[in-house]
Formats: C-alpha cells, sequence, structure tokens
C-alpha cells in the first residue's frame, strides 16, 4: 500500500488556489475536469516534493470543487494537513503580509496552525528543531480555532 493524496472539498478553486499556490508555495501538478460528475480536481504538491520520480511519487492534496453548490461542515470537508518547513517564522511572516492569519503562532519555534478559505486547518512544522523562541510570536495569542 502507499500514501497518494489527501482530498479537500473548496468552495472556490481560484481563491483556494491563490490560497494554496501563491501563498503556501505550493505547486499544480495536474487538472481533471469532469463534464458528467461535474467537479473539478487538482491535484498540488509541495514545493520540495514537485520534482520526484514515479518510484518516489510524494503524496499530493486534491483540491476537488463540486460545481453545484453545496454548503460543507465539520467531516464533510477535513481536519488537517500538516507540512513541514525550513523556516517556520519567515513563513508565518510571509503569510500574514499576505493576509492569511495565524490561528496558532509558532511560539515554541516548532508548530503553526493556519486556515485555508475553506477552513480546513493546515499545520506548519518547523524542520528538524525548533527554532530559539522568538518575538512577535512568543507572545502572540492564539486567534480563532485550528
Amino acid at each position: 500500500m502507499r500514501y497518494l493524496h489527501t482530498m479537500v472539498r473548496v468552495m472556490n478553486i481560484e481563491t483556494s488556489l491563490e490560497f494554496y499556490c501563491t501563498k503556501l508555495g505550493m505547486k499544480e501538478v495536474r487538472r481533471v475536469e469532469s463534464e458528467a460528475g461535474r467537479f473539478t480536481l487538482v491535484f498540488l504538491a509541495a514545493s520540495e516534493d514537485e520534482g520526484r520520480g514515479a518510484a518516489e511519487r510524494a503524496p499530493l492534496v486534491e483540491l476537488t470543487y463540486n460545481w453545484d453548490p453545496e454548503v460543507y461542515t465539520g467531516g464533510r470537508n477535513f481536519g488537517h494537513l500538516a507540512y513541514e518547513v525550513d523556516d517556520i517564522y519567515a513563513l508565518c511572516d510571509r503569510l500574514m503580509k499576505a493576509g492569511v492569519t495565524i490561528n496558532r503562532p509558532p511560539r515554541d519555534g516548532r508548530m503553526a496552525f493556519i486556515r485555508s478559505p475553506d477552513n480546513v486547518s493546515i499545520e506548519l512544522l518547523q524542520k528538524g528543531t525548533a527554532k530559539a523562541k522568538a518575538e512577535p510570536w512568543a507572545s502572540m495569542p492564539n486567534t480563532g480555532v485550528w
């Protein structure tokens, strides 16, 4: 058995691509449009996983956009995604400047949580050991839920 992807339902494909690709830096690697099924699937790879060959294919995020409107609650969309990052402070700073709320700041230099436009929690984990505690993160309170 091999892990392939995680599916997240989205309400607006363009808003979601802006978040995942432009703000988080993921890359679109495949797209499927189904007139008969009335859906669009967009598969995204993390930047460090984009070039992996078929033998070591990395897991992907599948954004599922159903053309017919539907309201998704709790269990219909997902719990959280997790990504290892090179510099959690730099990424959180860049995301804040791009208008993304840091729901659980990286006070410990290791972990933060944000949310996508569709309310999917995304955990950001510092690669390797935790960074030294630093402001403004060390004293920043949680915002909303994560």
